[in-house]
């Protein structure tokens, strides 16, 4: 979220950042104390030009860039301020969160591995650690939605949310630009709006009448099935009074209305708020029995919990109670919604994810949820993805992001789900052809039919990979490892969802028979000199045997069909050895290890004169490695 309010954020700031002001920081820490994170980040930035800028002020400017989602900002305060010494373990998290939002993913890695180290009971570090490699898994992985941006409701300011009922939707917005700017970004403070569900679009956005809009911040919606209350949360602001906790902060309070003659009145605090934590952005279950929020008071497991409480039948709320299971982590878990089929949908940056906050997803399972599943890369992004509202039966729903795309700052994206494409699972596992080893850390890549490179994976330790293909396909899998000679195993067209292949790679050393370096035909097209995606694969290895013996000289002997005059032969011959040969120069081999002569039709394989088959002709189009010295 770049530039709206997050409710939950109070608590992220590090151990390192509660030690004392001095004189020097004290303009710029009461600012930060009191979230006006944009004005404090000016403040530190300016102690900085003075030279004042030691590891805390760095890391409090970190804080505030990540705070309002400016994650190429906080990722370069981060980076100063881990230099030294004294840093928290929460600094090191939030600077692996920046790089990953940046897609440095290797840095990322390198970070969240100092984090576990700092806290390894920590549940975001033993969750990282059993799976350190999960992104480029999700990135990869099938895109099972498409987002689609809401240009006619998103405007330059943030936008977010997103609640149908019946043909009103109901979303929050800092468009209106009477009311005072939010000293947190710098933007006016949000207000619920309604606009009209129109052929699949939403359109006519207005301000939503009646007691709800206050001067401050209104933001999520939650409202029953019957349309008769409203649950909504807003600053801690009730019967005209402002309040504050201890600490001086105004915290987010959990409110609710009830339709009277068409407008929302009669605005309560639910009886579980408190001046001194922060409650909020409200869910319903479908059968309204049970109302489900997020608080960052006391005793919880993170930064924010997802908590539930039930509704009576008189409309009262009972005792809260925080949700079990795998659901909470000590980071942030926010914006529940919970669909009629009762699978939980919450965004988070606790649970393995490719962004800040990513959209996870929950089954029901018995009065509590399942495990924990990342929505994948068709809903999440690297920026921050909140607010997922999913309709099962229809497969639509709504997405709030900053993402590439975005007009605003935040805006609402409209999800689809795509119809389910026929998709198989090829199964390879890459063993020495020597020994049957399993060989780990080989690079496979898939290809279509057509030479189409569609995805590359690296083996585990037990030599296997998966990579998704389309079914009823023709695919073709090829493996790279140093000190092995590369090689391609076809796997056939098929409707099953899943297929088990094996490739074979053998030792570098064994395609050098006698005086030659012997690969499978390196074949060209009629009248060709280029080299084909085939032909590459080959001359790979011709590389990897002479970067592995480096005195090693080779010269390449190039062949032609006989269908032309024996002239145009010679010369076609000779630009296809010079063509092979710039290709091995070209991957570093030195130009004294490499030289190349055309022989045109003279010396055939396949000796059939003038009767000669297409297949015959493709084969006396040839090149052959001769080592001139070992």
């Amino acid at each position: 979220m770049k530039k709206i309010y997050i409710l939950f954020l109070i608590l992220v700031v590090s151990a390192s950042v509660v030690t004392a002001q001095n004189e020097k920081t004290k303009k710029a820490d009461q600012l930060y104390d009191r979230l006006a994170y944009t004005n404090a980040a000016e403040a530190y930035q300016k102690l900085i030009k003075k030279g004042k800028g030691t590891a805390y002020v760095f890391e409090r400017l970190a804080n505030c860039y990540y705070f309002i989602n400016d994650t190429k900002k906080s990722e370069t305060y981060y980076k100063r301020a881990v230099k030294g010494n004294k840093y928290s373990a929460e600094t090191v998290y939030n600077y692996a969160q920046s790089l990953k939002s940046n897609g440095k993913y290797s840095d990322h890695n390198t970070w969240m591995k100092k984090f576990a180290e700092m806290s390894p009971n920590d549940s975001r570090a033993t969750k990282f650690m059993k799976n350190p490699n999960y992104v480029p898994k999700i990135l990869d992985g099938a895109k099972n939605y498409t987002a689609s941006n809401m240009k006619d409701i998103n405007t330059e300011y943030s936008e977010f949310g997103g609640t149908v009922l019946g043909n009103k939707f109901y979303f929050s917005s800092a468009r209106n630009k009477s009311r005072k700017k939010y000293k947190w970004n710098d933007q006016p403070y949000l207000d619920i709006y309604i606009a009209d569900v129109i052929g699949g679009g939403v359109k006519n956005a207005s301000l939503l009448e009646g007691d709800i809009n206050s001067k401050y911040h209104e933001g999520n919606v939650a409202i029953s099935a019957d349309g008769k209350r409203m649950y909504f949360d807003r600053n801690d602001f009730y019967e005209g009074k402002y309040k504050k906790s201890e600490d001086g902060i105004n915290q987010i309070n959990l409110y609710y209305a009830e339709k009277i003659d068409g407008e929302w009145k009669g605005v309560r605090s639910v009886n579980f708020n408190s001046h001194e934590y922060s409650t909020g952005q409200p869910a319903l279950s479908s059968d309204g029995n049970t109302l489900y929020f997020v608080s960052d008071k006391s005793g919880g497991k993170g930064m924010s919990d997802i908590y539930k409480v039930a509704i009576k039948k008189d409309g009262s709320l009972g005792t809260p109670e925080i949700l079990g299971g795998d659901i909470n982590t000590e980071g942030k878990e926010v914006f529940p919604y919970v669909d009629e089929a009762g699978t939980l949908y919450f965004s988070s940056d606790g649970h393995l994810g490719v962004g800040g906050l990513d959209v996870f997803s929950a089954e029901a399972s018995g009065n509590n949820f399942g495990s924990v599943t990342n929505m994948g890369s068709g809903i999440n992004s690297p920026s921050d993805d909140f607010a997922f509202k999913y309709n099962s039966t229809s497969q639509e729903g709504y997405v709030s992001s900053d993402r590439k795309g975005s007009i605003g700052s935040d805006d609402i994206f409209q999800i689809k789900r795509i119809e389910e494409e026929c998709e198989v699972a090829i199964n390879v596992q890459v063993v020495n052809d020597l020994t049957n080893a399993p060989l780990g850390g080989v690079r496979v890549e898939l290809y279509d039919a057509f030479e189409n490179k569609l995805s590359t994976k690296t083996t585990d330790n037990d030599g296997r990979a998966t990579l998704l293909a389309e079914c009823e396909k023709e695919h073709i899998i090829q493996g790279y490892l140093q000190d092995y000679e590369s090689n391609a195993v076809t796997v056939a067209s098929t409707k099953e969802k899943e297929v088990n292949t094996t490739l074979r790679l053998r030792p570098i050393e064994e395609i050098i028979v006698d005086e030659k370096v012997v690969l499978n035909p390196i074949l060209f097209d009629f009248d060709k000199h280029n080299i084909k995606a085939q032909a590459a694969f080959e001359l790979d290895k011709l590389v990897a045997i002479m970067q592995k013996y480096p005195a090693m000289i080779i010269e390449v002997e190039s062949h032609t069909d006989n269908i032309a005059s024996d002239d145009y032969n010679n010369k076609l011959s000779e630009r296809r050895a010079q063509s092979t040969v710039q290709y091995v120069i070209s991957k570093g081999i030195e130009t004294s290890k490499i030289s190349g002569k055309g022989f045109g039709e003279n010396s055939p394989v396949e000796k059939c004169g003038a009767n000669c088959t297409d297949a015959q002709h493709q084969l006396n189009r040839r090149s052959e490695f001769l080592i001139i010295k070992k």
